[in-house]
């Protein structure tokens, strides 16, 4: 019998990307859908949402295996009827994306056979705008047209997302269209954001850390940010600074007070690592599993198994 063999996606920084969008997505799923598909929204009984098991697809031709990110089971409102929710993220350009949004959609019906929203949330940078469909023509006919929701964040302006409350677009700020001279003020309209919402401490410390992997303030940035948050009003810059931004001024000063240089980064490092040993051990004991954990605390799986058993 003949057989193509498997070959597994190479591990890179994409992975971690789909990792931590997957679990936005899911963690935040209806915030997700109302502010970058408003006309989805209404649609949608939130009350009653199921993430399905991964997905794995079979590419044979090409000989890979694919994982397929967030598929929701969701109910519509007033109809007996189910939508499933497909939602793919691309940290890369990839030519031929569209094809694989169309193998993917015709995978999940043919096992699930259930209406499929297909959606696409491309990270990338690039100016030209990308296709939303996958056609097949003949001499005769136009066989097929396949169309898919798209979030294209480059092209999103940060500025129109600020005054909102929702946790998935704050989070997203940090990979939408601003200009290097703006990822100071970035960064303090994210923590002014994520101040408004009533999440848990776990949620919020997720939050931060998504925002800081794609945009993280060097140490002049960190500075002027501190700068700018002196003109907050009072009570708002309370709050900021009681965020975990707050350890990098901490840290700054106890430095100061050693009179030595390395004790900035020292104190910054040791707080940090403070700061995400003392998350993990209230994750530890919600049973939240190891690999979510290193997730949002960045700490090793050694650490947290030590940290489980003392």
């Amino acid at each position: 019998m003949f057989t193509v063999p498997v070959v597994l996606e190479e591990k890179a920084d994409y992975m971690k990307h789909d990792r931590l969008t997957k679990k936005l997505i899911q963690t935040f799923f209806e915030e997700f859908i109302e502010g970058f598909f408003p006309d989805l929204h209404p649609y949608i009984d939130f009350s009653n949402v199921t993430f399905l098991e991964q997905e794995v697809y079979l590419d044979y031709i090409e000989g890979s295996k694919k994982e397929i990110d967030v598929l929701a089971e969701v109910k519509l409102h007033h109809e007996d009827k189910i939508l499933h929710i497909h939602t793919e993220a691309q940290s890369t350009h990839e030519a031929n994306f569209p094809e694989r949004m169309f193998f993917y959609f015709a995978y999940l019906y043919a096992k699930h056979r259930k209406p499929i929203q297909p959606i696409a949330v491309l990270s990338y940078n690039r100016n030209q705008e990308e296709p939303t469909q996958f056609k097949v023509d003949t001499p005769t006919q136009e066989v097929l047209q396949f169309n898919f929701l798209q979030l294209q964040l480059r092209k999103k302006n940060w500025k129109e997302y600020i005054q909102s409350d929702n946790p998935a677009a704050a989070a997203l700020l940090s990979q939408m269209g601003y200009e290097e001279h703006e990822r100071v003020q970035v960064k303090l309209e994210f923590l002014r954001m994520i101040t408004r919402m009533k999440i848990n401490p776990a949620q919020m410390e997720f939050l931060y850390g998504y925002f800081e992997t794609y945009l993280k303030l060097n140490k002049e940035e960190e500075e002027q940010m501190m700068e700018k948050m002196e003109n907050l009003p009072e009570e708002e810059k309370e709050m900021v600074m009681q965020l975990p931004n707050s350890y990098f001024e901490r840290g700054v000063e106890r430095g100061k007070q050693e009179g030595i240089e390395e004790g900035i980064e020292k104190g910054i490092e040791k707080g940090i690592k403070k700061r995400n040993r003392e998350l993990a051990l209230k994750l530890i004991t919600r049973g939240m599993s190891t690999s979510d954990i290193v997730e949002i605390t960045d700490l090793s799986e050694a650490e947290i198994k030590k940290l489980a058993s003392e």
